[in-house]
């Protein structure tokens, strides 16, 4: 019914990170290139920092997306695990059943594909959402994994990705080592007033509407005055008052 009332194609105001609807703001694209520049430099290490409901997993599986032709990518969100876990996402997500395999083992198997990826001319990434969670020892595995490379190349990068606490988390003098290796840091911010009404009318576009405005310009005010600039209430915002 929604969307036969306003002749859409799709929900424009919907919760899944859709790349379609990234809408790229200043913060938004400078992270985008630098992320991008980064791993075409074989930085190695990255992060992405932003608060919650910003656009981070959005942004990055725009990233990914962009990289596809040139590289080999995984994304990670399950950031509750042990090290051996990680492992397990890591390689499961290759299409390799590491049951029973031990952590040589599995070090070993993904060294292989490292090097078959290389050899191939691919890159690969590495991609973990809400790594504000992980564990301080599975970050220390993290690290140890920028190890895998040849003498001219890294054969990994890695993107960390999540909210502030995982700067202060990377602060602590135990993870020096890990903090010293990241080579370049992204940070996202909220939108402006004109990012925000431009962010709405990208997305009503994206979603097939074609009509006169929906939103009087007292109520993108409103809108940008309770959302503070964060994409995610902005979404909550207007899919609220279009459906009521």
């Amino acid at each position: 019914m929604f969307l036969d009332f306003y002749q859409m194609r799709e929900q424009p105001f919907g919760v899944t990170p859709d790349p379609r609807f990234l809408f790229l703001g200043e913060s938004h694209r400078e992270a985008l290139a630098s992320l991008f520049y980064g791993i075409e430099a074989d930085r190695g290490f990255m992060a992405l920092i932003g608060h919650p409901g910003l656009g981070k997993t959005t942004l990055t599986f725009q990233l990914l997306e962009k990289l596809q032709r040139t590289s080999r990518t995984v994304f990670l969100f399950q950031t509750q695990c042990s090290s051996r876990e990680l492992f397990h996402y890591i390689l499961n997500d290759l299409g390799v059943d590491a049951s029973g395999m031990d952590m040589v083992s599995m070090h070993n198997k993904l060294n292989e594909i490292l090097f078959r990826e290389r050899l191939a001319g691919r890159r690969f990434v590495l991609a973990i959402d809400e790594a504000q969670n992980l564990d301080p020892s599975v970050l220390e595995t993290i690290r140890l994994l920028s190890n895998f490379e040849t003498s001219r190349a890294k054969l990994i990068q890695i993107l960390l990705i999540g909210q502030p606490q995982l700067a202060r988390k990377l602060a602590d003098p135990a993870l020096v080592q890990l903090k010293q290796r990241i080579s370049m840091f992204a940070q996202l911010q909220p939108f402006g007033p004109e990012d925000t009404f431009r962010y709405i009318a990208h997305r009503l576009k994206v979603a097939g509407y074609s009509g006169g405005p929906l939103f009087t310009p007292e109520a993108l005010q409103i809108i940008t005055d309770r959302s503070q600039g964060i994409p995610r209430n902005i979404n909550s915002l207007c899919f609220s008052a279009l459906s009521l």
